[in-house]
């Protein structure tokens, strides 16, 4: 069996997603908040800290509104999936806790010859009313060549100056041990054997993951910190991270438009793993 092509268009019905104030701690720790300095970043690794009122980092809108679609695409090795790019916006600002429902739909499955990029759309709803969009792609190594034309990406271009922010982040050698307890338990980044079947010499770390530290460079460098400002972004993923790398973020404000940024996380030694960055300041 083949990736299921009726499946492009079609939403699915609604989906109940349930946090708690326990689980956007976690995310906190899994993208690293804190870990430099466990003395900053209160307002999203604790919950009683005198004077400050626990908030949830924006990017934890991408997991408020998974879902376990990708199981029901067809039929392929799963070792061979990878996340490929990945947008979010927000319609309000994330609650510490809640209920959501959320719908999905597969809005392409695209040929690209090595293999397919499958795309799709959720929504989450709060109380009646959108809370968070996400737009996801991964790519299936393996699955392409069914004939179809390829899309067409949005353009972007790296801006012809030095970046005005640039943020240097380290991973724990244990980053993927820990953020997956945020519910992405793909054995890609934790079973060695798993992740030789996907073409890795060892486990690698979670895509989200390195998004999630991201986009906290996006917000303490380009909203003040203040999770209210942030609207959303947009990248995509062009080289695995090893848990244990340290990661470098480079901002371009004002680029794009008034209300955006560009930007592009590298490792050290210059390798890019997040590129075509735009990120959108409410």
């Amino acid at each position: 069996m083949a990736l299921d092509h009726s499946l492009v268009g079609v939403r699915s019905e609604p989906i109940e997603r349930s946090w708690t104030a326990t689980e956007t701690l976690l995310y906190a720790l899994g993208v690293g908040a804190g870990a430099d300095d466990p003395t900053t970043e209160l307002e999203f690794t604790t919950e009683n800290t005198a004077g400050v009122e626990q908030q949830v980092l924006p990017t934890f809108g991408v997991l408020a509104a998974a879902t376990r679609t990708g199981r029901r695409l067809g039929d392929f090795d799963p070792a061979k999936l990878v996340h490929a790019e990945q947008t979010f916006e927000l319609h309000a600002p994330l609650p510490v806790a809640a209920t959501v429902q959320v719908t999905s739909r597969v809005t392409g499955i695209q040929d690209k010859g090595t293999g397919a990029l499958v795309t799709t759309e959720n929504t989450a709803v709060l109380d009646g009313r959108p809370l968070v969009t996400t737009r996801s792609g991964v790519f299936i190594r393996g699955e392409g060549g069914f004939g179809r034309e390829p899309g067409q990406g949005e353009s972007w271009s790296l801006p012809d100056r030095e970046p005005d922010e640039q943020v240097r982040y380290r991973t724990r050698p244990d980053q993927a041990l820990l953020y997956r307890l945020s519910g992405d338990r793909n054995p890609l980044h934790s079973d060695p054997a798993f992740a030789a079947r996907g073409g890795f010499d060892r486990p690698i770390l979670h895509g989200l993951c390195t998004y999630g530290f991201t986009g906290r460079a996006l917000l303490h460098t380009v909203c003040g910190s203040d999770p209210k400002r942030f609207s959303g972004m947009s990248a995509r993923f062009s080289k695995p991270v090893r848990p244990g790398q340290d990661l470098v973020v480079s901002i371009w404000v004002g680029d794009g438009g008034p209300d955006e940024a560009l930007f592009r996380t590298s490792t050290t030694d210059g390798t890019v793993v997040i590129d075509r960055g735009r990120f959108r300041l409410r």
